[in-house]
């Protein structure tokens, strides 16, 4: 059964992109324009939230640091997505760190603004749980895969996802392995062994640090556990 990348796609893009034009608008005027360099933290888990971000450019990482120290990366957000508001809505402390992957580009909503937001939108609230509710069911899949899919699996799978959220003109997935292994679930040494397994048996190319897919299909069968 081939596997359907979008259950794990927050889809938080479609947020803003479900309001008419005129709250989008609104929506985009009530925040302001920050710069985070890449490897700046965005927000940082047991902190006090203070707004919603906007991705504009660029992308980031949400994570969460085992008691090993090891962190494991849940997701990469890219330009479009809105993020930190779970802790908003839930008046709780953030439970991951977002750090920027590269120089991001941010709309800040502030708390009391954001609230504002809510008042003046009326289904802003609605589709903000829906999407909660969307992302509650990405995240069971991907704790699913984490828990039972076997390595080479994994790597499939995380790939294809990976390829989607940095889809370009070039199709590059431009990650530093540790950060892969850290989506994966495993070591960087396991990653590097079965990266080379891949790149010889020519489902990606790698060049320097930019990994491109060359046969997606058939590491959709792989991700399945249907490869020969």
């Amino acid at each position: 059964m081939k596997v359907d990348i979008k259950k794990f796609d927050f889809e938080s893009e479609k947020i803003l992109a479900s309001l008419s034009p005129m709250d989008q608008e609104l929506f985009l005027q009530s925040g302001d324009q920050l710069t985070f360099k890449k490897k700046k933290l965005i927000f940082y888990e047991g902190g006090i939230p203070t707004g919603a971000f906007l991705i504009q450019e660029g992308r980031a990482k949400i994570y969460k640091t085992g008691l090993d120290g090891k962190d494991q990366i849940f997701y990469v957000y890219k330009a479009g997505d809105l993020l930190g508001y779970h802790a908003l809505l839930c008046n709780e402390q953030y439970e991951d760190s977002c750090e920027a992957l590269e120089d991001c580009k941010v709309l800040f909503i502030s708390e009391s603004k954001f609230h504002n937001l809510l008042e003046q939108i009326p289904n802003l609230k609605l589709l903000l749980i829906q999407n909660m509710s969307h992302e509650f069911g990405v995240l069971v899949n991907t704790i699913t895969v984490l828990a039972q899919k076997p390595l080479r699996e994994r790597l499939a799978l995380y790939l294809l996802i990976l390829n989607e959220r940095y889809r370009s003109e070039d199709n590059a997935i431009i990650l530093p392995r540790e950060d892969l292994a850290n989506v994966v679930g495993t070591a960087r040494e396991s990653l590097g062994r079965l990266l080379k397994e891949f790149r010889e048996e020519n489902l990606i190319e790698i060049d320097n640090k930019i990994l491109r897919i060359k046969e997606p299909a058939k590491l959709q069968k792989i991700a399945s556990s249907e490869y020969v």
